[in-house]
């Protein structure tokens, strides 16, 4: 919740972005009052300011409430890390695709979640829950876990507080998955097993600029019994590619 914004003096853009701001993942619909609770505005100005946001296509109006608007969407994806990074890494996840026929994954760290830039999948892929946009928790998630594993010590200490459980093979202790995030900064890669989506397995690798990791590229396959090995090794050669084209 904003908060703040109800009292005198809060300027127009700074309702304006704490109703935008009252959506999150847990909330992707809201109803007009829970727009108005959320973001500490009074129901009239809450109302009069939805009404412009939904004209303006910020905003559309369901039976159940509002939702995000296309508008907003198309200029979320001008944001320089989706033009530069995904439009670069395009060409290399379609190849990916081509050869495995998994779900393959572009990420990113925003704060304590991964958000999904890019997504490839087919009639023959694993049904996942990303989707382009999305968020996801880091440690539940193989590009997730990439990115939480190179992240800054703080950004860990703040993640192991709250890893909620996905799924029963979710890994919710934080000396495990402090461990796990060790071993993955040795081997290379991070893999997941059931523990976003029953069902779906997943690895991992980093995306690295300037020796700083700036992104992940997974794929997501029923098992990893068999084809970890090969898939890794893809894996790592889209990578090299997506890295020389930021270079």
């Amino acid at each position: 919740m904003a908060g703040n914004t109800s009292v005198p003096g809060a300027t127009v853009v700074a309702r304006t972005i704490a109703l935008l701001a009252a959506f999150d993942e847990d909330h992707p619909r809201l109803t007009l009052t829970e727009l108005s609770q959320r973001a500490d505005l009074p129901l009239t100005t809450a109302h009069r300011l939805v009404t412009e946001l939904t004209k303006a296509g910020a905003l559309t109006r369901t039976s159940s409430g509002y939702v995000v608007g296309q508008r907003l969407w198309q200029l979320g994806t001008l944001a320089p890390v989706q033009t530069d990074l995904r439009r670069l890494a395009s060409p290399f996840l379609h190849d990916l695709y081509a050869g495995t026929l998994a779900t393959v994954h572009l990420g990113v760290r925003d704060k304590l979640t991964v958000l999904y830039l890019d997504r490839i999948s087919g009639q023959r892929s694993v049904p996942v829950v990303s989707e382009i946009g999305s968020h996801l928790p880091l440690h539940a998630t193989g590009v997730g876990k990439v990115l939480l594993a190179h992240a800054p010590e703080s950004v860990q200490r703040e993640a192991l507080k709250k890893l909620d459980r996905m799924t029963p093979y979710t890994i919710t202790q934080p000396a495990q998955l402090q461990a796990q995030l060790g071993r993955i900064l040795d081997d290379g890669y991070a893999t997941t097993y059931e523990e976003m989506s029953l069902g779906a397995c997943s690895v991992a690798v980093p995306i690295r600029h300037d020796e700083n990791v700036v992104a992940a590229l997974g794929v997501v396959v029923p098992s990893l019994k068999r084809d970890k090995v090969r898939l890794i090794s893809g894996l790592r050669v889209a990578a090299h590619g997506i890295e020389r084209n930021l270079a």
